[in-house]
């Protein structure tokens, strides 16, 4: 089994597949260099961006990204201000340091390539890179994918055979769970609920005090990309002069009296995940959730309903661990990445997690936790990607504030079930599969279809 830790990652926006996993391509690729001793003969590196990694890839920041893994930058602990120094100055010199150490010359506009021709056969988010030395000859190449929420692989990983549903890790939980019905029968044998079976297998992987101290993190940077989306003013960059409208909502809340919290319910779920993906499209710090694309569903809904005047931990620490359940079986039986399932599998999944999350904090049945989970993809098959500009801001943003209040609402409505419902958690996981196979390319982050075609740049 993954870890619910691998679900939600710290990185940076604008994308967890096109800006985040490309740094860790780019990272692990200089790491493999030094493994080969061959770092050293480095006179240049060749990367060629492939599939929706090329046809988006200016929009999500992809080429900012491989600069900052070549530099030995990682996701979860780099500085996004100090990032974009670095890499102004790679612009500047026309030079960087490999991993910190090896200076070699590069030129983003030469030795990054835009291969819009190339249509992965394995995945859509395909990046080749060779390290060559000072006469031409190929050191060393190697061609990996960025398969959603800051997944990567390389092709010999994608290439091997995954057996049940299951992604072969080197440690043994004591649950696991390769579908819906079978974390259920947990529960049911163990009369648990879905987070403490959660839970036990996140024991076999750490002491739990470490487990707590991740989750807790995870929130704290969720609720921290809050706070500054709300303060934060301005435009957008991209050239779309999208204008960032969490802070006059957050303003106006604040101005209103609280006279009927029920009819305000809507925008304080709005602000919070608007906020979050405002964040994200500046390039700001955010956590996967499980796609920076579906970044702002989790936190609204976590904000607005277990935080109150103070932080509840427990309730949270519920919360994550229900929801990062629901996002490995969607990681597991179909995919979390927007070129492989269109939105269905970002901003979808992010409301299915969130609505078994909430249902779970208010004290729903294992079962009834399914059901919110399966409502709130049920509601969300079929949902395209189709960037304006490749930019993760129109309909990206907005969506997110949808999501939020769809994943209520599936919470509640889930409450009011004390049966199977007619529709399962795993047989929605394997509609939106096949929807996402049968969907047009063009409406899979490729901003070749819908909203991005039809909406004029200016």
């Amino acid at each position: 089994m993954l870890s619910v830790l691998d679900i939600f990652r710290i990185g940076i926006g604008p994308s967890s597949s096109h800006t985040v996993g490309p740094i860790r391509i780019s990272k692990r690729f200089v790491d493999a260099l030094e493994r080969q001793e061959c770092i050293g003969a480095t006179h240049e590196i060749i990367v060629e961006l492939q599939g929706s990694l090329a046809l988006t890839g200016d929009g999500h920041a992809t080429p900012k990204a491989v600069i900052l893994g070549l530099l030995g930058l990682e996701p979860e602990t780099l500085d996004p201000l100090a990032a974009d120094g670095k890499v102004a100055q790679v612009y500047t010199e026309k030079k960087l340091a490999l991993g910190g150490g090896h200076v070699i010359g590069f030129e983003p506009g030469k030795h990054i390539i835009f291969a819009y021709d190339i249509i992965p056969d394995l995945h859509p988010n395909g990046m080749s890179l060779s390290a060559k030395n000072n006469v031409g000859e190929t050191l060393y190449s190697q061609t990996y994918y960025s398969t959603g929420g800051g997944f990567i692989a390389s092709r010999e990983q994608l290439e091997a055979p995954v057996l049940d549903d299951i992604v072969p890790t080197p440690i043994d939980v004591p649950h696991p769970f390769a579908s819906a019905s079978e974390l259920l029968q947990f529960c049911s044998m163990e009369k648990k609920s879905i987070h403490e079976i959660i839970y036990a297998n996140e024991d076999a992987m750490r002491p739990r005090e470490e487990t707590n101290a991740a989750l807790d993190r995870v929130a704290e940077v969720m609720m921290a990309c809050i706070d500054r989306g709300l303060e934060s003013e301005g435009i957008l960059p991209g050239g779309l002069e999208v204008k960032r409208r969490a802070p006059g909502i957050w303003q106006k809340l604040h101005g209103a009296p609280m006279s009927n919290e029920r009819e305000q319910l809507f925008d304080w779920l709005n602000v919070y995940a608007m906020a979050v993906n405002e964040e994200n499209a500046s390039g700001g710090q955010v956590v996967t959730a499980p796609t920076n694309g579906a970044a702002g569903i989790i936190p609204a809904v976590i904000r607005h309903y277990c935080c109150g005047e103070k932080m509840n931990a427990q309730n949270i620490r519920k919360f994550l661990l229900t929801a990062g359940g629901i996002g490995l079986l969607y990681k597991q039986r179909a995919s979390i990445s927007g070129a492989e399932m269109g939105c269905q599998g970002e901003v979808g999944v992010a409301c299915s997690m969130a609505a078994g999350g909430l249902a779970a904090v208010w004290g729903a049945s294992p079962l009834q936790v399914t059901s919110a989970a399966e409502i709130g993809m049920e509601h969300n098959l079929g949902l395209t990607c189709d960037p304006v500009g490749g930019l993760v801001q129109i309909p990206c943003i907005e969506r997110n504030a949808i999501g939020a209040v769809k994943a209520v609402n599936a919470a509640r409505l889930a409450l009011h079930a004390v049966d199977q419902m007619k529709v399962s958690l795993d047989q929605v996981i394997e509609t939106m599969r096949q929807t996402g196979l049968d969907m047009s390319s063009k409406y899979k982050e490729t901003s070749q279809g819908g909203l991005a075609v039809n909406v004029v740049e200016c």
